[in-house]
């Protein structure tokens, strides 16, 4: 029940973001001939309100997406772009990013329906991702930097290789977007992947000092 009214609120949300600035909602799907969901993600899409739908046939062999630079030349400013969840559009963060970042260039929003935190059609949407994007570009960094440092010490030792070392970006994105205050606990926890008792326990931390 709680399910259906949000996503009831969302289209009706979406719906006056389209009276305002007069845009179209566009659906773009990615489906393989062994997806067993491809129907009822069209469906999910269609049931939105999306006017127009890319469906990109992925052979899982082939990078070209046909579709998806269609949907980016037909995209104009205020259109916003509607997809099921986050693998449907990339496969990687960085990817993911790229893909946003020409959408925004255009002056498009993306909107994802299962991952809530997705969503740039609002104030606090554009700044969650914005956090994100941030954290995300900061742990690429660092695991750049703590892989050349680690490849330099094991060669210091004569050694190829070594383990890898602990990445907590996960919690620091998450302490970044409980201090933005614009994103609910779950938001958090959806975005992060991170256990309530751990994000908990970490806020405890600072706290106490």
């Amino acid at each position: 029940m709680c399910q259906n009214w949000y996503f009831n609120l969302s289209i009706i949300n979406v719906e006056l973001y389209y009276f305002w600035h007069r845009l179209m909602i566009i659906g773009y799907a990615r489906v393989s001939t062994q997806d067993q969901q491809t129907l009822r993600q069209i469906d999910q899409l269609k049931e939105f309100g999306c006017e127009r739908i890319y469906e990109e046939k992925a052979s899982g062999t082939k990078r070209d997406r046909v579709e998806l630079v269609r949907m980016m030349d037909a995209l104009r400013e205020g259109d916003v772009v509607i997809i099921t969840e986050l693998s449907r559009l990339s496969r990687s963060v960085k990817d993911l990013f790229e893909i946003v970042d020409r959408i925004h260039n255009i002056g498009a929003d993306i909107k994802s329906l299962k991952e809530s935190w997705i969503d740039t059609t609002t104030p606090q949407g554009k700044l969650l991702f914005t956090i994100f994007a941030g954290i995300s570009q900061f742990e690429r960094d660092l695991i750049r930097q703590r892989t050349m440092e680690g490849l330099q010490a094991a060669r210091a030792r004569g050694r190829n290789g070594g383990r890898p070392p602990k990445d907590e970006s996960k919690i620091k994105l998450a302490l970044k977007m409980y201090d933005s205050k614009v994103c609910s606990i779950s938001q958090i926890l959806e975005a992060t992947g991170i256990s309530k008792t751990t994000l908990y326990r970490y806020i405890r931390q600072r706290i106490c000092g």
